[in-house]
């Protein structure tokens, strides 16, 4: 029958359950810690939420339809698909297309929403990258599209999504077999380049001294990670009760978006911030058994690549939050407030969970 056989493919329950409990714990988390700024701004405490449920309701469609199309489908359009990103990338350069917001140019206003190239590149460039794998390409075939991309999120300006762009690709590269030496020059340049980015901007400066000296400028730039900060603390081990934050009525910046986890982290204590964070190494766990069992290459390299992204992302997320890594401004996989980011997670969960299909028929075909 072989390894497609519709007899043999299962869908990873595990990790199904897991994705739902994502979904519902974000749309609690929003619903919660954006009630303050929701009522500020549009006089309506759930105006956030209910976006966000209808980005999640879309999300969900997204979801389960990757999750019935075959992988294989996703490299056959990986190539056009990634340039159409990088386009996208381009377009909201220019003042025209894209708007600015909180000092970066990442948003296309498409009428009722606003489309985040960046988030297209981080599944375009996966794909790409594991369609490069597949056909066992030189180098500079891995790396130059890597470049390309971080360079023009970087032009916004966006460390916070470079860095998990950056570390998504290397975590591929790195499993793509390509020379070690090759790799660790790659590996070098990128840290001398990210610490090169941060000393040229007066900004970027200002946040690593201050995640080195968190009570310089107490009211200035360090009143965002003093207000963390206040949060974790007052939560304790069990922290104040779902939805009685003080951090977040305006104390806290980006309660609903970037710093989502302190408010969770004050509200559920030290036991409900490490139960997020259970989630998240589960999710890597699930992601990483697909991929070891992933039919082909192709597949293998694209697991690692959504894998690592949503890996990534949440461990800069929750480590700046907890001052383990200077604040980035990226939001929290699932849970944060945003649309873009959201549909396009879950369209790569759909894909892993079509691909750990595949690998199941082929564990079972190996144990006949």
């Amino acid at each position: 029958m072989g390894i497609l056989s519709k007899q043999t493919r299962s869908v990873d329950r595990g990790l199904l359950i897991l994705i739902l409990i994502f979904v519902f714990v974000g749309l609690v988390a929003v619903a919660d810690a954006s009630a303050p700024q929701a009522l500020s701004v549009y006089g309506d405490k759930f105006f956030l939420f209910k976006q966000q449920l209808v980005w999640a309701g879309i999300g969900l469609v997204v979801f389960f339809t990757a999750s019935l199309i075959p992988y294989t489908f996703w490299g056959k359009i990986a190539t056009p698909f990634f340039f159409v990103s990088v386009a996208l990338l381009v377009v909201v350069l220019f003042p025209s297309f894209g708007f600015k917001a909180f000092g970066a140019r990442r948003w296309i206003p498409l009428g009722f929403f606003s489309l985040q190239p960046s988030e297209l590149i981080k599944l375009s460039l996966a794909m790409y990258l594991a369609k490069v794998s597949s056909k066992n390409k030189n180098t500079l075939s891995y790396f130059a599209p890597v470049i390309m991309s971080a360079g023009l999120i970087m032009f916004q300006p966006d460390l916070g999504t470079t860095l998990v762009v950056a570390l998504t690709a290397l975590s591929q590269i790195f499993v793509s077999g390509i020379n070690f030496l090759h790799f660790s020059g790659a590996l070098a340049a990128a840290g001398v380049s990210t610490l090169g980015l941060i000393l040229v901007s007066p900004y970027r400066k200002e946040r690593l001294l201050t995640f080195f000296e968190a009570t310089r400028d107490p009211l200035g730039k360090s009143y965002h990670i003093r207000q963390i900060l206040l949060g974790l603390g007052s939560g304790g081990l069990f922290g104040v009760g779902l939805g009685a934050s003080r951090q977040k009525y305006l104390f806290l910046p980006e309660a609903s978006t970037d710093s989502i986890f302190a408010v969770i982290a004050e509200e559920l204590g030290v036991l409900g911030s490490i139960a997020i964070i259970a989630l998240f190494a589960y999710f890597v766990y699930k992601g990483l058994k697909i991929a070891i069992l992933a039919p082909d290459k192709f597949s293998q390299v694209l697991a690692i690549g959504i894998t690592s992204w949503i890996g990534w992302q949440a461990f800069l997320n929750i480590g700046s939050m907890v001052a383990l890594v200077p604040l980035t401004g990226i939001p929290l996989p699932f849970i944060s407030y945003g649309g873009s980011s959201l549909v396009m997670i879950m369209g790569a969960c759909g894909i892993l969970l079509n691909i750990g299909k595949y690998g199941h028929a082929e564990k079972h075909r190996r144990s006949k």
